[in-house]
């Protein structure tokens, strides 16, 4: 059988279509949404958000099952029922009296019982923060490098090599001065032994031959 031309033509588009599709780039699902800091308080049954430094007032809405709302029931008490939240999310309007509109929360980065983290003056030029306990220890890394503290020792300012792992996990690695310092972070539910904090990343660090576990964030230069 001979194919005209126009038969020929129509026999390819489904082909044509089909690289179309797989050519697309992925979807970056952080478009349209913002990260956003704030505090955490329930009033009437529902879960109010207030940005730092605002007045407004949002309803929460667990938009992609981050458990936020079950994770803020867990941590408030009746001594202290104010929470930090840092999570991201998308801000529309509604029409419900003495609230300012919804927040549909897409991410959720940590919630810990404090008033102050919206004060935190090195959140925003921090890359990452981890920190462990058994022995107590503390990273933050930005642009400038990393310093890791660790009880009973001087702080250790460290640069470092970043690394993109499989599955949404990162590495930091140095050997600066003979020294080899790896930390290991991957997304995880974690919960800080001393706080109850919850974190979105699993933590471990490697150094003088130990193995240390803890839990990490993303600070707010790195916006993802």
């Amino acid at each position: 059988m001979r194919l005209t031309p126009s038969l020929l033509l129509a026999s390819l588009l489904p082909l044509f279509a089909g690289c179309q599709t797989f050519s697309e780039p992925p979807r970056d699902p952080n478009i349209g949404t913002t990260r956003l800091q704030g505090e955490l308080s329930a009033t009437g049954g529902q879960l109010l958000f207030k940005p730092c430094g605002e007045s407004r007032h949002f309803i929460v809405r667990d938009a992609a099952g981050t458990g936020v709302l079950q994770e803020a029931a867990n941590l408030a008490d009746g001594a202290n029922d104010r929470l930090f939240a840092d999570l991201r999310g998308r801000l529309t309007g509604n029409k419900q009296a003495n609230t300012d509109g919804q927040l549909d929360v897409s991410k959720l980065y940590r919630v810990e019982p404090s008033t102050q983290a919206c004060e935190d003056p090195n959140f925003k030029q921090l890359t990452l923060r981890a920190s462990g306990q058994g022995p107590a220890w503390d990273l933050k890394a930005s642009g400038k490098g990393m310093v890791i503290d660790r009880e009973g020792q001087q702080p250790l300012p460290l640069p470092f090599l970043e690394e993109q792992m499989p599955g949404g996990g990162l590495s930091l690695t140095s050997e600066a001065n003979g020294q080899r310092v790896e930390l290991w972070v991957a997304p995880q539910r974690c919960v800080e032994r001393s706080s109850g904090s919850l974190r979105h990343l699993g933590a471990e660090l490697r150094i003088d031959g130990q193995t240390l576990q803890g839990c990490a964030y993303y600070g707010g230069a790195r916006d993802n």
